[in-house]
Parts: structure tokens; C-alpha cells; sequence
């Protein structure tokens, strides 16, 4: 496949995705809608998009060949089982506890049972956790777009960042969770589709 090719696939990729954010924000636009989807969000759509959630573009280029390795091939299926563990007790504890108590997030529980500190610590560690986590993941998929599509182009990879940024950005910033939950639903389709065509070309 040429750069080119893949390149017009990911202009038509993200185009949808702007065109669902933007369908979504002008059907509804409220904090509820932003935020919690209104509540009302299909449960087969969000069950099925955390499975594109769960993975990434990490999990997509370096898991099969951990697996293949004779030493560490039980290493991930032990982090698949604590992704199914913490599933069920995300379902049967969290969730519950979100809805009888109208939260948006567990730190506004925090906030109640241990107090402002309490809630300011726990949030500071999960922005900066999961802001090193992104970006880790965010640099290993550039690199793979700069050597497949970029290089041919001759874009400097500080610039592939900057459009990644902002392809993410533009179809993120309006509809919120309504919108996160189409784009990972199609997400998670395409990975799992590639896997199996992957399969099937090998």
C-alpha cells in the first residue's frame, strides 16, 4: 500500500469522525450531553467500543510480538484477565455508585468521603499518569505514520505531531462522550477487522 494511499484513508477516516462530532454537538450541546451522554448511551455500543479503548496503537504493533515469545507469552493474557476482573467490578461497584450519586467522575466521590486534598491529589496523579501514558502511545503511532506516510512526503515528524494533535483534537473538543462513544465503537471495528484481514494475508 502507498503513503498516498494510506494518507487519503486517514483524511477519510477523520472526516468522518468530525462529521459525527459535529452531528452530535448540534443535536445536543449541554454539560449533561458533553459529559454523561445524557444517560442514555446504547450499552452494546459502549461495551463493544471499550474494546478499542482497551487497546491502542501500542497494543496493536508490539502485543503480537510479546505474544510470539516463548517467555512472555502468558504475560499478557495475565493483564486481559485483570482487564476482565476490573470490568466487573468497574460494572458492579462504580457504576452503581455513579448513577445513585449523579457523579460525572469518581473524584467528585473523592471530594465528598475524603475531602478537597484528597480530591486534588488523586486527580494530579491521574492527569499526569495518563498524560505520560498518551503521550507514549501518541509517539509510537507518529512514528509508524512518519515512516509509512510522512517520510515520503518529506514532513518533519515535529510536524506530524502537531496534525495528529489536532485531527484528535477537532473531533474531540465538541461532542463530547456521545461523540468518544460512536468514534471508539468505529474504532474498535476497524482494529478488529485488521486483525482478522491481517490473519487472512498472512
Amino acid at each position: 500500500m502507498t503513503s498516498g494511499t494510506i494518507l487519503a484513508i486517514i483524511i477519510i477516516y477523520f472526516g468522518i469522525l468530525i462529521l459525527i462530532s459535529n452531528f452530535v454537538s448540534k443535536k445536543d450541546s449541554s454539560n449533561d450531553a458533553f459529559f454523561k451522554a445524557n444517560k442514555n448511551a446504547k450499552w452494546y455500543l459502549v461495551a463493544f467500543g471499550m474494546i478499542g479503548t482497551a487497546l491502542s496503537g501500542v497494543t496493536f504493533i508490539s502485543v503480537p510480538g510479546e505474544v510470539g515469545n516463548p517467555d512472555l507469552q502468558f504475560k499478557y493474557f495475565q493483564f486481559v484477565l485483570g482487564n476482565a476482573i476490573g470490568f466487573i467490578i468497574i460494572a458492579t461497584v462504580l457504576l452503581p455508585l455513579y448513577y445513585r450519586m449523579n457523579l460525572t467522575s469518581i473524584y467528585s466521590y473523592i471530594e465528598q468521603r475524603l475531602g478537597v486534598i484528597s480530591y486534588k491529589t488523586a486527580a494530579t496523579i491521574f492527569l499526569i499518569s495518563r498524560t505520560i501514558g498518551s503521550a507514549f502511545r501518541l509517539y509510537l503511532v507518529v512514528i509508524v505514520l512518519q515512516r509509512f506516510v510522512f517520510d515520503d512526503f518529506k514532513v518533519p515528524f515535529a510536524v506530524t505531531v502537531l496534525i495528529s494533535l489536532a485531527l484528535i483534537f477537532a473531533y474531540t473538543y465538541r461532542g463530547g462522550l456521545k461523540t468518544i462513544i460512536i468514534t471508539d465503537t468505529l474504532q474498535t471495528f476497524f482494529l478488529v477487522s485488521s486483525v482478522f484481514l491481517s490473519m487472512k494475508i498472512i
